[in-house]
């Protein structure tokens, strides 16, 4: 009954989001022949449509208002633009909500599998809403043995079809990072409360990084790269950091160049080198030299 609310409720957002303004009687045609109309209605009862508006408010904070002489719409669209948790929910939603009204469409929608993971999100978002600490099992892919520990959740971050939970712990001074996959073989909660720093903010403590490799290891520097032309529109469209600034003086009819403000860390230099001969570092000059010192132990394995 839940997940039927839950697609009622992304239905009537798309309605509004792709159609807005418009009239509830254009909502309630909609509503009669969707999938998401269980019960068969021949229309969308204006009480229902009212009760989630507020539910979608509650949900999303996302807020529908109306305008008499046009219809309801997205008041506070720009904020949900902005928000990029809110909108990869609401599209992964959208999304099924679709599939199950073109069932015959299953078979050619095909998704990358995420391992393990939500084994142990649940738990560990409901234990940082509430500040409330985890006991986690864990077992380093570099060690033999499991250890327990207790972790305070930070945030989560998604990469590379992994998730990564940012966390404080016991005994350690600094905070870590954890992957929800198959080395996390157990997660607890407790009734231990905790407190974040008002000032922590997960996306600025990411900010000079590439991927969930932290530390200080690495400093924020400078780093320029040459990309072949026939891979630009690749980095156009997906930008490899916040950062990124395309230096079109720089730049020929064969290679652009990028520059970036980062870290370069274990994951920026695997994202690199996966270009291949496309991708060039131009500097830092410690930085080309780690990846040509890569490419050359490369080569004697293949000359072998």
């Amino acid at each position: 009954m839940a997940k039927n609310y839950f697609d009622r409720y992304v239905w009537l957002l798309n309605v509004i989001n792709d159609y807005g303004p418009i009239s509830f009687k254009k909502i309630s045609r909609r509503w009669a022949v969707s999938q998401v109309n269980t019960y068969g209605e021949s229309y969308l009862p204006e009480r229902t449509f009212h009760n989630h508006r507020v539910a979608i408010q509650e949900t999303f904070g996302i807020e529908i208002k109306c305008d008499r002489s046009q219809g309801y719409y997205i008041a506070n669209r720009s904020e949900l633009q902005g928000d990029g948790v809110r909108e990869w929910l609401i599209s992964s939603l959208s999304l099924n909500n679709l599939l199950n009204e073109c069932r015959d469409m299953r078979d050619c929608i095909l998704f990358e599998k995420i391992p393990s993971s939500q084994k142990w999100l649940t738990t560990i978002v409901s234990a940082m809403r509430d500040r409330k600490a985890i006991m986690i099992t864990y077992q380093s892919f570099w060690k033999d043995k499991t250890f327990t520990f207790t972790a305070y959740p930070y945030c989560l971050k998604l990469f590379k079809q992994r998730w990564y939970m940012l966390a404080a712990s016991d005994g350690a001074d600094d905070l870590r990072i954890y992957s929800l996959d198959e080395r996390m073989t157990n997660v607890e909660a407790t009734d231990e409360y905790y407190d974040i720093p008002s000032d922590f903010d997960a996306e600025e403590y990411f900010s000079n990084y590439y991927g969930v490799i932290i530390g200080t290891d690495w400093e924020p520097q400078e780093v320029k790269i040459k990309v072949a032309n026939d891979q630009v529109r690749y980095f156009d469209t997906l930008p490899l950091h916040v950062s990124q600034q395309k230096m079109e003086e720089e730049s020929d009819e064969y290679f652009t160049i990028y520059r970036y403000h980062l870290a370069p860390t274990h994951d920026f230099k695997k994202e690199i080198m996966s270009w291949g001969a496309s991708v060039e570092v131009i500097c830092p000059e410690d930085f080309r030299q780690e990846i040509k010192d890569e490419i050359n132990a490369m080569q004697e394995y293949y000359d072998k």
